[in-house]
């Protein structure tokens, strides 16, 4: 790649003097970038370069890196000129040490963290840490001064930077997306978050595309199409592309100044003309295509081959250097090509002309404290949860739509918080029972309208409701928005949440990190609530059968993970109060939103889930005695079919001693040693006794609860009913019958394995098998549930 195109006269912005200063800080961070990798002592080559001064292991990347620190020296420029507050998002894989260099340089990691001083002890710690054990991780990870996306998994820095930019007026957030990272479904589909952007309230975000043209060892689509489809591409998305292309940095540094300028003066002129019209309109933002090579300044070639501006660069260019006399020189000319005996003084610290190009205090991106949101968190104001509870006289006797409350709750919190609050949903927020948040909100909407859009469509350019149908787009958006200081809550189908599987798990990873940060100032929960479950998805059939998300969820840290199973309205209400106020946790709600019996009243509710778990003592009869049996509900529909198969133990063995146990946090059932929640071995004897049988009826996998009590003292008698994958177009009853969890299975398990009744109960349980057979044919003659199924209530015995 060569800059054939001589520059204009238009395209000269910076005098001799910028040029030649912004060059040297820009060979600084390159410097530094190259010595992270490969240097732990000698750091300002003061003498000439040994084996022993290089790591025996060479890790890092350095392919991203010079075009990362060469945008982020530009933006340092433009924040200083026009005050600009800003963050920097670096979407490439691997990419910290293009981020870290001009944070070093800045001043913000050494103060941060001193003993990465700015003079050469400092600097030669600095370098030894990178990617080296208890040291400096190669992403943009929660230590890094600045992040808010460590990059870890490639895809989610367009939508973190839109989440970033909601309700942050002032706020511009750029964002480097890596052409290798653009090549996967969460980036493509992010782009369209530009149709959510209001100029007036939001802030502003300035994608810089970065076509290098290679992955780790393949070229990128983006980067081998041409140039006008590209421009098409993106024109198509709703973007007004510029382009900066080329190699020689003194063409590219003036392209680059010019064509930034240019992005921020439009961006600046389109919200201040929405602003002055108050007309939120959607504008086509402008983005920068940044073409550059791969390794851009490093070696051209290694033995023969193509390094610079190939996928050979991705990594460690010269990957020998400890044994290879020939690599070791070439890899001191590289490093010596960047003349820092010109860049640091006598101590090892960036002179001082050089240090004036940094902005001061915190205008500098990588102390921004939109990078560390706790900083600018608020509280919630949250209406008293208890104002929506459901009136429960008696238990199990009313039915009510488990979410339909909870909707109303969420929508006074939105009128309540009107610039730091949202909820998002991926086209359910309806279907899930929570449409009482379009009285106080709209959904965000800045693309077309047509006028049927006024019967029912809830559109608005003002809504706080975020709906599109990207569970990818949406996590991310709720991430950034999370990240950067405010408040959210999201509602999925049970089925799809897997969708963000391995966005939870990075935003978990960066949570449990953060927590051990001491900077890190606690945000705001991500707050998840999984509907639309498993039980009663009779019509969507079995691929909307799933609950495994769970499973999934247990397997990250228990420091930041919470699972809750509300049983009913008021336990439901009183758990998202709690998690709403919550900070630096991952909690997950799982609650199905079709019509429940409603058990408890809202003080018992509230005690109830204060605990986590308890005996429901209007459902046992064995006060005083121990029990014959414990049966266990964990779950709406799971609860219901076990209270009902303890009404046909009690009718028919009235001498039955049954305790009845609900659990709502899941967490509960662990050791107290494994979860903060877990109880301590003594009381979950109390509950679950020593050595009577447990038939546990779970919302999810059987599996998952051995998993978490199995050290328990009654493990070997704890037996658990749940999802068994099997099922398909069903009733909700057949559905139940068909994996085990219906009342009749579990009736039928306890005249099985208590003492006594295995025999006496013969009868009993071939009358309870003729009701299952009765139950299917019914469900398979006539689409439905028998009367008595459906119209189930609880009856004490």
């Amino acid at each position: 790649m060569s800059s054939a195109t001589p520059l204009s006269p238009q395209d000269v912005i910076l005098s001799d003097q910028e040029l030649e200063r912004i060059h040297a800080y820009w060979r600084a961070c390159n410097y530094l970038a190259a010595g992270m990798i490969y240097l732990r002592d000698n750091p300002l080559l003061r003498r000439p370069l040994k084996p022993a001064h290089i790591k025996e292991r060479l890790l890092g990347h350095w392919g991203a890196s010079p075009a990362l620190s060469f945008t982020y020296v530009h933006l340092n420029r433009l924040i200083n000129k026009y005050d600009l507050n800003a963050i920097f998002l670096a979407g490439p894989g691997h990419g910290a040490p293009g981020v870290l260099g001009p944070v070093y340089l800045e001043g913000t990691y050494s103060e941060i963290y001193p003993n990465k001083s700015e003079d050469e002890e400092g600097l030669r710690r600095f370098f030894k840490e990178f990617s080296f054990p208890g040291g400096i991780g190669s992403h943009c990870t929660p230590e890094t001064p600045g992040s808010i996306h460590e990059g870890g998994e490639l895809g989610y820095s367009l939508s973190h930077a839109f989440g970033a930019a909601f309700d942050n007026p002032d706020l511009l957030v750029n964002v480097m997306i890596g052409d290798g990272e653009a090549e996967t479904g969460p980036l493509a589909t992010a782009w369209h978050a530009n149709k959510f952007l209001n100029p007036i309230r939001d802030g502003a975000v300035l994608p810089i595309l970065n076509l290098n043209g290679y992955k780790i060892n393949n070229p990128t689509v983006l980067s081998r199409i041409p140039r006008e489809e590209l421009r098409k591409l993106l024109e198509g998305y709703g973007w007004q592309p510029f382009f900066v292309e080329g190699d020689d940095p003194v063409y590219m540094h003036q392209h680059m100044a010019q064509t930034l300028e240019q992005c921020v003066l439009e961006i600046q002129r389109i919200q201040a003309e929405a602003r002055r019209s108050g007309e939120p309109t959607r504008p086509h933002w402008p983005m920068i295509v940044l073409r550059s090579p791969k390794g851009w300044t490093g070696p051209k070639s290694v033995d023969g081959h193509k390094v610079e501006g190939f996928w050979r660069a991705h990594q460690v260019p010269l990957g020998d250097v400890r044994n290879n006399r020939k690599q070791l020189k070439l890899l001191e000319e590289w490093l010596r090509s960047y003349r820092p005996d010109e860049l640091f003084d006598e101590r090892g610290q960036l002179i001082d002309e050089l240090r004036q190009l940094a902005p001061k205090g915190l205008r500098r991106m990588s102390a921004n404290p939109h990078a560390n949101g706790g900083l600018l968190r608020k509280a919630l104001r949250l209406p008293d949860f208890r104002h929506y509870a459901t009136k429960v006289d008696k238990p199990g006797q009313t039915d009510v739509e488990n979410t339909r409350p909870l909707g109303e709750f969420l929508r006074d919190i939105l009128r309540s918080n009107p610039a730091n609050f949202r909820v998002f949903g991926p086209d359910e927020t309806s279907s899930n029972k929570l449409n009482a948040v379009y009285e106080a909100s709209g959904k965000t909407w800045l693309a077309e309208y047509l006028p049927e859009d006024a019967d029912g469509g809830e559109l608005s350019p003002d809504g706080r409701v975020m709906e599109l149908l990207s569970e990818h787009t949406l996590e991310g958006w709720l991430e950034g928005y999370l990240l950067t200081g405010r408040h959210g809550f999201f509602s999925t189908y049970e089925a799809f949440v897997h969708v963000i599987d391995s966005m939870f798990n990075q935003h978990a990873k960066w949570l449990d990190i953060a927590e051990d940060i001491p900077w890190r100032a606690p945000v705001s929960s991500l707050n998840l609530l999984i509907t639309s479950t498993v039980w009663r998805q009779d019509h969507n059939g079995f691929t909307h059968q799933d609950p495994g998300f769970l499973d999934l969820v247990v397997n990250k840290s228990p420091s930041v993970t919470r699972i809750y199973l509300p049983p009913d309205v008021n336990t439901l209400l009183s758990v998202a109060d709690h998690c709403l106020r919550s900070t630096n946790d991952v909690n997950v709600i799982v609650c199905d939103k079709q019509k429940h019996p409603q058990y408890l009243d809202m003080e018992t509710a509230i005690r109830h889930c204060t605990k986590g778990i308890g005996i429901w003592d209007w459902a046992s009869n064995d006060q005083g005695d121990e029990p014959d049996v414990v049966m266990a509900g964990c779950g709406d529909v799971p609860t219901q079919e076990a209270l009902a198969a303890v009404m046909l133990l009690r009718e028919n063995f009235p001498k039955l001693k049954i305790r009845f146990i609900n659990v709502v946090d899941l967490y509960t059932l662990s050791s107290a040693r494994e979860h903060p929640h877990g109880l301590d071995d003594r009381d979950f004897d109390s509950l679950f006794t020593v050595n009577k049988p447990i038939i546990f009826n779970f919302h999810g996998y059987p599996w998952l609860i051995h998993r978490l009590a199995y050290r328990r003292t009654n493990h070997h008698n704890l037996h658990v009913r749940g999802y068994k994958e099997k099922g398909n177009i069903n009733t909700p009853l057949e559905l139940a019958i068909q994996n085990e969890i219906d009342r009749f299975s579990l009736a039928i398990d306890v005249i099985n394995r208590v003492p006594g009744l295995l025999v006496a109960g013969a009868h009993i349980k071939e009358k309870l098998r003729d009701m299952q057979i009765d139950c299917r044919n019914y469900a398979h003659e006539y689409g439905m549930d028998k009367p008595e199924v459906r119209d189930w209530h609880w009856q004490a015995g």
